[in-house]
């Protein structure tokens, strides 16, 4: 993906600040003193000429996460993807609610009972079925909870004048042409498949 700054025609801009770049370069690091696989690094990433002091991070993908690693005990807010394996869907449900933070998760699957699920039992403010986290446009309020929110009410969209309401937003995605008869799948969809094959 390239890099740089935002009014440039680039796939990722800046984070907000040198400390956040350092915290977020920190925890990759520590994430990978405590047993993660680092599978796609993009610290240092190359930027345009003239912008190299920039607030620059790349893609970055950690596997084998456990849940007591800092990659994933602490949120990031930068591009960086720890992936924490388990072998069910309630064992995700478990671990997702007891993390102290709820700001978002997503679920790919062609099984509506196992999305219905995941709506209805994890402990976040905005889920995605078959869609990545829907960051909230402005006729939705921030909906994260638990440590993910700060504050009595959500600052914009309808739910800024209801203070003291907890909610949830979750957006899905279903494709038409699923075969339920093979039961549930949890694999992201590549999107613009459909027209490759044509």
């Amino acid at each position: 993906m390239t890099v740089g700054p935002g009014h440039m025609n680039v796939d990722i801009g800046p984070v907000v600040t040198k400390e956040s770049l350092d915290r977020m370069e920190s925890l990759i690091n520590d994430g990978v003193k405590n047993g993660a696989k680092l599978i796609l690094d993009g610290r240092f990433p190359q930027v345009p000429k003239g912008f190299e002091s920039g607030n620059y991070i790349n893609a970055t993908i950690l596997d084998e996460v456990s849940i007591n690693n800092p990659c994933y005990t602490n949120e990031l807010f930068g591009p960086v993807l720890s992936i924490v394996r388990v072998n069910t869907l309630d064992e995700a449900i478990k671990i997702m609610n007891d993390n102290p933070y709820g700001n978002g998760c997503a679920i790919f699957t062609s099984s509506g009972a196992a999305a219905r699920k995941f709506e209805i039992e994890t402990e976040v403010g905005q889920i995605g079925v078959n869609l990545p986290i829907p960051v909230p446009p402005p006729y939705f309020s921030f909906t994260g909870s638990k440590a993910s929110f700060l504050g009595a009410s959500n600052f914009y969209g309808r739910n800024g004048i209801k203070f003291f309401t907890q909610t949830k937003t979750i957006m899905t995605n279903w494709g038409w042409d699923d075969d339920v008869s093979s039961g549930a799948r949890y694999s992201m969809p590549v999107l613009g498949q459909e027209e490759n094959k044509q």
